[in-house]
């Protein structure tokens, strides 16, 4: 598939994902994880679809945010979207940095 075609493709799943939610009818896991994201940004699809295979096997749910809805975390974050956080401790950007988010999950409470 052309790049310009798998962008399009990324940022049309990741807007359903935003309207819909991830996973509906299961269990709602205690630790939150927050993702903060823009509209067709292919980085944070990316990341998205890298912490649902993750969450499958560890028990956090990722609640996205878009960014470009609140001014200040445009302002926060800018163009540093994807930017996963854990109870207010960023944990990573850009890329899923997977040995960050297990340090994190052996962490939390």
């Amino acid at each position: 598939m052309p790049a310009a075609e798998t962008r399009r493709y990324r940022g049309a799943r990741l807007q359903w994902i935003m309207a819909h939610g991830p996973m509906r009818g299961c269990a709602e896991p205690q630790l939150k994880l927050v993702l903060y994201v823009r509209q067709d940004c292919h980085l944070c699809a990316e990341m998205h679809r890298d912490l649902l295979e993750i969450g499958a096997r560890h028990p956090f749910s990722v609640e996205l945010v878009d960014i470009d809805t609140h001014a200040e975390l445009v302002a926060r974050y800018g163009h540093k979207v994807p930017v996963l956080v854990g109870a207010d401790e960023e944990i990573c950007h850009y890329f899923l940095d997977e040995h960050q988010l297990a340090d994190y999950l052996s962490r939390a409470p």
